[in-house]
């Protein structure tokens, strides 16, 4: 098919790579502009915009979709279909309307499940048994559109949200190639009206942890803010990220270290942490962080 891709960040790399292996024509790329980056400012292509670059596709960043003339060039690619996937524009309805076929998105969840910016990290915080890749057809409401396919799997007990990014993007990736296949045969799903919830955008205050929360609760807020924009607690005036962790036995005052392997009591039950990142540093297992940054049992995180 002639497929028009968008999409920015790393999880959309490898749908990409699966779409060009899979042997459709790429009539264009469309990501987010470069922006600067590093302590050059230097403005750095986004990870789609690069590895368009290398397999010589045309890339295509506008700041913004709405303009006449933007929907007009998009419109003469005269394309089967658009492939979207965690592009980060709107896509007003000019654009979903142009492609013979519309706009297949790609979405990291069970939808009606956690519509929205951040399904990922949400799924892990709440909690979730399973999570999983919806191809959807896409209309002007925020994730509401007809499923097409969909493909389930269960999120593992110390699974963080870079860990189940890696695995959902190679789950979307093969799954986008079934629906192109298919896409004539395929019945879309209406999404139902029960069982909705949003996943709203990660905010940097969230991130603080508050260790009288039981156990359950601080482990899937530190496993589910990995790695960005990272759990994290002070300590003599320095900010420390937790980026992964586990459930663990013991107990005594919220915040304590509780043994040499770094078991942090909470408000119920306790964790372990297991890999941590002090700021300017590098994330470390937590046995390499201790060895720079004792924290022995009494401590008060």
């Amino acid at each position: 098919m002639r497929v028009v891709f968008m999409g920015t960040p790393e999880f959309s790399v490898p749908v990409l790579d699966a779409l060009v292996e899979a042997g459709h024509d790429i009539a264009a790329v469309y990501c987010q502009p470069p922006r600067q980056a590093g302590r050059g400012k230097k403005e750095r292509p986004t990870p789609v915009h690069a590895r368009a670059l290398e397999l010589g596709l045309d890339v295509r960043h506008p700041v913004s979709l709405k303009g006449a003339e933007e929907q007009a060039e998009f419109a003469a690619l005269n394309a089967d279909v658009a492939v979207v996937v965690a592009y980060g524009l709107l896509l007003p309805q000019a654009i979903l309307d142009a492609p013979a076929r519309g706009c297949l998105n790609i979405h990291a969840s069970l939808l009606p499940r956690w519509r929205g910016a951040a399904p990922i990290h949400r799924a892990i915080m709440s909690g979730d048994a399973e999570t999983g890749i919806c191809i959807m057809q896409m209309e002007a409401g925020l994730d509401t559109g007809p499923v097409l396919l969909r493909d389930a799997t269960a999120i593992e007990a110390e699974e963080t949200t870079a860990q189940l990014h890696d695995r959902l993007s190679v789950m979307g990736s093969s799954l986008i190639v079934e629906a192109l296949s298919r896409l004539p045969d395929l019945t879309p799903e209406v999404q139902p009206e029960e069982g909705v919830t949003y996943a709203s955008k990660i905010d940097k205050a969230e991130a603080a942890i508050d260790w009288s929360a039981p156990a359950a609760e601080v482990d899937r807020k530190i496993r589910g803010l990995s790695p960005f924009p990272g759990a994290f607690v002070e300590y003599e005036g320095q900010r420390i990220k937790l980026l992964a962790s586990r459930l663990a036995d013991g107990s005594g005052a919220a915040g304590t270290v509780l043994d040499d392997a770094l078991t942090v009591a909470c408000g119920e039950g306790a964790v372990q942490l297991l890999r941590l990142q002090r700021a300017g540093k590098a994330a470390q297992d937590a046995e390499v962080f201790l060895r720079g940054l004792p924290l022995p049992k009494g401590t008060q995180l």
